[in-house]
């Protein structure tokens, strides 16, 4: 990762967020009991409870075992239980497994996240240089749990038959559907993408290099749940010539037949969310879609995905903290937008690019160094941020990624076109 030089972190800023961030994601499960808590849905996802702790290992790792002298650890058992994937932090309970740990309860887990948040806001002030910039990054790492737990909170609730709505769903605003798909063309030539080095990023957004362009168009919005349906009115999901290889085999093996979490019901589609099950919204975001539906819909479309260049070069001159993000607790979907097309928030949006490094990408040392560089195989870029995406936590050079059959997310398309 890389932040401004630590020497001028302003503490006080720093702490406020420090605290904010943690409030926000306490906040995301005030609804949960310890049950909704513990269970673990499937191997992609975590436990509510875990991401908790291990949010809180992170800080109480990286900062106050490492640079606070007097500090001890909270419980010498959590950090077996919490780490992720750090190899450089030792052994580590099966990610598989994570739903066994009925042990330590919820509340016990709240109390270690108060624990390590006074140590932490206490030690602050007289951190080393060293330790501010991971507090920032511990920040920014909490943000995507805060995605992550939202996800895996609603591919939890969905596997109960009786598909409880934790959180009101949010007031609707009516909004007519979006006209024709507009394009944005580019002559194509030499562009500069990745993060420019001013304020914080990821490792795998840098090196900022140069990179070519051919001549293109890509779309002003992403593709709706009304286009979605007439995609699988149209035979979409049956016929194999708009499908890769991997995705066909993917969709047969699966029987995919609709986005995750839409099912027909009384003459119509329908979607489950955390504000339970109601009728899709036509004009809104198709979401919760693999990389393989993404590049089939687009082949049935007549056009493709853009390459993850083409959209960092389309998105440099718009503003990362507009569009439909998460600003606090409380039911989230993609939604129409009444201020025109969005280039963030609502749906990430899958690419046509491997998530692989930049040229001259180097990871850092130690165990932070793990972070990405080593995800760098198999993987399909996405960019924009989603509803689900802390506001303030995305850019133009951020990088997201996942393998080409995961869509718990939310997870959408745009489209592009050559010229």
């Amino acid at each position: 990762m890389q932040t401004k030089p630590a020497s001028h972190v302003d503490r006080s800023q720093l702490a406020a967020r420090y605290v904010a961030v943690r409030g926000l994601t306490v906040d995301l499960v005030a609804p949960l009991s310890d049950a909704d808590a513990t269970v673990q849905s499937m191997d992609d996802a975590s436990p509510a409870k875990w991401h908790l702790a291990h949010t809180t290992w992170f800080f109480e790792t990286f900062i106050l075992r490492d640079h606070v002298a007097a500090y001890r650890l909270h419980d010498p058992r959590f950090p077996f239980l919490f780490n992720s994937y750090y190899e450089a932090e030792g052994a580590r309970h099966a990610r598989s497994r994570r739903g066994m740990i009925t042990r330590p309860t919820l509340d016990e887990v709240l109390g270690y996240r108060a624990a390590v948040d006074a140590a932490l806001v206490a030690a602050l002030a007289d951190l080393p240089m060293a330790a501010l910039d991971l507090v920032a990054l511990g920040c920014h790492h909490e943000e995507q749990h805060q995605e992550l737990l939202i996800t895996d909170m609603l591919h939890l609730f969905a596997q109960n038959p009786t598909e409880p709505a934790i959180w009101r769903a949010a007031r609707k605003v009516p909004v007519g559907m979006p006209g024709p798909i507009g394009w944005t063309r580019h002559a194509g030539g030499i562009a500069e993408i990745g993060h420019d080095g001013d304020g914080f990023a990821f490792d795998a957004e840098a090196p900022r290099h140069q990179t070519l362009l051919l001549p293109h168009a890509i779309a002003d919005r992403t593709v709706t749940n009304g286009e979605w349906a007439a995609f699988i009115a149209d035979g979409g999901y049956r016929e194999p010539r708009h499908w890769l290889s991997d995705g066909w085999t993917w969709v047969k093996a699966e029987g995919i037949a609709a986005p995750l979490y839409w099912e027909a019901r009384d003459g119509g589609w329908t979607r489950f969310g955390l504000d339970g099950r109601r009728a899709i919204d036509p004009a809104a975001p198709v979401t919760h879609i693999s990389f393989y539906e993404a590049d089939a819909y687009a082949s049935w479309a007549g056009a493709r995905l853009p390459t993850e260049a083409e959209w960092e070069v389309a998105a440099q001159a718009q503003d990362p903290e507009s569009g439909n993000q998460l600003d606090r607790a409380g039911p989230v979907e993609p939604r129409p937008s009444t201020a025109g097309p969005a280039w963030y928030g609502d749906v990430w949006e899958w690419t046509g690019s491997a998530f692989r490094p930049y040229p001259g990408f180097r990871a850092v040392e130690g165990a932070v160094g793990e972070y990405n560089g080593k995800f760098m195989s198999g993987q399909c870029v996405l960019r924009g941020g989603s509803c689900a995406t802390p506001r303030g936590h995305v850019r133009a050079s951020y990088r997201n990624f996942f393998y080409p059959h995961q869509r718990w997310q939310f997870t959408g398309v745009r489209l592009a076109k050559d010229l």
